[in-house]
């Protein structure tokens, strides 16, 4: 499952250098989370690292994202460039 930042954000700038993803990112009125990108940290931590720093704990699951963790870390080697794409369904 991948993460969203809602409009509860502060814009506290503390959870974008934490991605190791570089998922995060500023939005037009608060910080916003790439679902390509966010792997919850599976592949580098033991949870979500946005998640640990955010203060004001607006940082959950993004319901129109839902993975499992096999497809996170599937993810998180394409990413890295150590597996290629699966190709598009269609």
């Amino acid at each position: 499952m991948a993460l969203m930042i809602t409009d509860e954000c502060i814009n506290c700038d503390v959870c974008e250098p934490e991605c190791p993803n570089e998922a995060i990112s500023m939005g037009v009125d608060y910080y916003v989370i790439a679902p390509g990108k966010c792997t919850e940290c599976v592949g580098h931590f033991d949870s979500p690292q946005c998640v640990q720093v955010c203060p004001v704990e607006c940082i959950p699951v993004n319901p129109e994202h839902v993975e499992t963790p096999d497809q996170l870390m599937t993810k998180y080697r394409q990413l890295l460039g150590l597996d290629k794409p699966a190709p598009a369904a269609g």
